[in-house]
């Protein structure tokens, strides 16, 4: 399997410094204290751990969907993680997932099993799972 490699710089202090980032493939941005902890511009570590889970999540849900015969059209995950103080210290503690997804011949009770299970089983999730607290909600779309 491949290993992906992303890298990042700090320049300055923490509330007044400013960073950014660079994947291999292209994909980079600029981060700050305000982006991070505040409503300021820019990224942040959070909302690409939030993508990281929306594109794994999306593809394991459809894996396992196709898995059990029921292929979907397609598969859209929105993904909110939330960081907060605990004990004093900066710590993302939920993992938001809200999934919707068309899947002909398919019940909502039996994709919300699937988009459950699939919150626990997926790399990202297994990633974090112990941690950070994920949830999932699925809704059938046309």
């Amino acid at each position: 399997m491949p290993t992906r490699t992303a890298s990042a710089k700090w320049e300055g202090g923490l509330r007044g410094g400013k960073g950014s980032f660079k994947g291999a493939t292209g994909l980079g941005g600029q981060y700050s204290f305000s982006s991070r902890f505040e409503n300021g511009e820019g990224s942040n570590p959070e909302e690409l751990l939030a993508a990281a889970e929306a594109a794994c999540y999306s593809m394991a849900l459809s894996a396992n969907l196709e898995k059990n015969g029921t292929p979907p059209k397609s598969v859209e995950t929105t993904a909110r993680c939330t960081i907060e103080k605990v004990n004093d210290a900066n710590t993302i503690t939920k993992m938001e997932l809200e999934v919707h997804a068309a899947v002909p011949n398919l019940d909502q009770e039996s994709l919300q099993r699937f988009a459950t299970q699939t919150a626990e089983t997926c790399p990202v999730s297994r990633a974090i799972r112990g941690n950070v607290q994920i949830t999932a909600t699925a809704y059938l779309s046309s």
